[in-house]
């Protein structure tokens, strides 16, 4: 195929902009699979039995994991004929490249995704990485949430990938999830839904497949279903009323696609240990007929032991497609899963009408998503396009939205520029920028260091010496690459913070996972208390921009912390 002209890539995003604000949307994906289509017609008609069932599957990709691994997937795109890939970890440049390898070598367009909730960021280097669910919970303009969706439909088209597994729909109101937590947008089914929607929108106005997950519902299971099967024991009123409340309003406002979990859930099928991505209750009866969702609907990862405990070799797969699954992501045994689909489908227990619509919707999705007129991916300027300003403008807007004044006023924040002021960062070791930042603003000021088991002796010293100063600023930091419930700092260093929050004119600012204040106590007598709700440099500004009165700290808290702090907290009228 030729390759269309390098058109610029600043012009199509602006075009991008332009068609997600009204001015030429497409029709939605879920529209478009009810209609009669040429294309996907004649494509289905050149496809043996073999051929049509291997797209129904899609198979792990990475480009970090050397030569032999990358060519062994393209043996498996050769043999297999499936219908996409999956791209983990690795680089942009390496994944444009073996995408553009991928893609020459499969008979049909190959639909690539990603899970990408927070962006490219969330799998790859050299990319942006938006604010997690939890922080974008908290803003009250989701219009920047649409755009935030609109710009991962950039990044992600921009790199050949026409499917994000995201936005995360699960109401998280267990605040020891293992594997939801910070990646949902809180525990208020409305806002979930409605910051869902707007995410989703962004990304499906912009040409991206949005998916959203895990239904029916992951936010309230203490068990990480990568590792094993979680077991969801409320009544179906329950979960009609609050888990699948998200998905229902996003069924409602055309997603694209639903991807359901691993879960043991006995309200909707009694029958023991059967996850619910191979429940034809769970999948056909509800979600397809009951919620009369008719876009496409994806499988969990079918490696995950949350599936593969119960239903070994291949097995999971053939379930879960008799359970009304369209698109099968990561089978533990792909080869032998299709041997097993291929012996149903011959023996027609799965009527001949239902086999070819979901073949078909698969290739109506790589229609609507552009694959029947493919262009490879351009290389050149990559990296550039990926980190334009305009993104990284983005990241601190949303930012600025995000942080949350949990206590005190905008009196309290800001404080007086002229006094001795000490600046904390704790669970660091080294300088950080809310303190470089901060101290630009109170040039009177030194900067202190606390690490996460920093010993009780240096501690003490540390808080004698602030005694001289006249206010303190503050910041708790979460260095892990992902924000957990629960702080890893020792003891005594927890008992540090409840010290600084005693004294007069101390302001602290919490840049970690909101539940995590839980396990502080006595931070609650602080002066003023902002919830940045995780590491990045963006929110630290953001917080020094609150502050020091550049920006009012307009969020709320999406998730209740406990009875000092509950859903919804936020001083936005200063």
């Amino acid at each position: 195929m030729q390759l269309k002209k390098h058109v610029s890539h600043t012009l199509f995003f602006a075009l991008v902009l332009i068609a997600g604000n009204g001015f030429a949307q497409k029709a939605s994906l879920v529209s478009s699979l009810a209609q009669q289509n040429r294309w996907v017609d004649s494509v289905y008609d050149k496809l043996n039995r073999r051929q049509r069932i291997g797209q129904l599957f899609f198979v792990r990709a990475h480009t970090n994991r050397g030569q032999a691994y990358s060519d062994s997937v393209g043996k498996v795109i050769k043999k297999e004929h499936v219908g996409g890939l999956v791209f983990f970890q690795g680089g942009p440049g390496r994944q444009a490249n073996l995408v553009n390898q991928y893609q020459q070598i499969s008979r049909i367009p190959l639909l690539i995704a990603m899970d990408g909730e927070w962006g490219l960021g969330m799998r790859l280097d050299s990319t942006i990485s938006y604010p997690y669910q939890m922080a974008l919970g908290a803003i009250q303009d989701n219009n920047l949430i649409y755009k935030m969706g609109q710009a991962v439909a950039y990044d992600f088209k921009r790199l050949g990938v026409q499917i994000n597994f995201a936005p995360d729909f699960d109401v998280n109101n267990n605040p020891n999830n293992p594997v939801i937590n910070y990646r949902s947008f809180g525990d208020n089914k409305y806002n979930v839904a409605r910051k869902g929607i707007a995410y989703a929108k962004g990304m499906q106005d912009a040409g991206l497949i949005a998916i959203a997950k895990h239904f029916p519902g992951h936010g309230d299971t203490n068990v990480d279903s990568h590792f094993d099967l979680p077991l969801l024991p409320f009544t179906r009123e329950r979960l009609d009323s609050l888990e699948m409340y998200p998905f229902h309003e996003a069924i409602n406002a055309g997603i694209g696609g639903v991807m359901i979990a691993h879960m043991s859930i006995p309200s909707l099928d009694t029958t023991k240990n059967l996850p619910s991505t191979l429940s034809r209750p769970i999948i056909t009866d509800i979600l397809k007929d009951s919620l009369m969702f008719k876009g496409l609907v994806v499988s969990d990862a079918m490696e995950m032991k949350g599936v593969t405990k119960y239903f070994p070799n291949g097995e999971a797969d053939l379930k879960t497609f008799m359970a009304g699954m369209d698109l099968i992501e990561l089978s533990e045994n792909s080869k032998n899963a299709a041997k097993l689909i291929r012996k149903e489908v011959r023996k027609k227990h799965i009527t001949p009408e239902e086999f070819e619509a979901k073949v078909k919707k698969i290739l109506a999705a790589k229609y609507w998503a552009g694959l029947s007129n493919y262009t490879p991916i351009v290389t050149e300027n990559l990296l550039r396009d990926l980190n334009r300003p305009a993104a990284t403008e983005l990241v601190q807007q949303l930012s600025d939205a995000a942080i949350t004044l949990i206590k005190g006023d905008s009196r309290l924040l800001k404080q007086d520029t002229t006094k001795k002021t000490a600046i904390v960062s704790i669970g660091v070791t080294g300088q950080t920028v809310f303190q470089q930042e901060l101290s630009k603003k109170y040039p009177n000021s030194m900067l202190f260091l606390v690490g996460k088991d920093t010993p009780l002796s240096a501690l003490n010293k540390m808080l004698e010496s602030i005694k001289q100063y006249e206010q303190v600023f503050v910041g708790i930091h979460d260095t892990r690459l992902r924000p957990q419930s629960k702080l890893d700092y020792s003891s005594d260093v927890k008992l540090l913070i409840a010290e600084l929050a005693a004294k007069n004119n101390s302001v602290i600012s919490v840049f970690a996972n909101a539940y995590a204040i839980a396990g502080l106590p006595g931070i609650e007598k602080s002066g003023a208390i902002l919830v940045g709700y995780q590491k990045d440099d963006a929110l630290q500004r953001a917080a020094v921009k609150a502050i020091t009165g550049q920006i009012k700290p307009t969020g709320k808290l999406p998730v209740s912390v406990n009875t000092f702090f509950p859903t919804g907290t936020g001083m936005n009228q200063l």
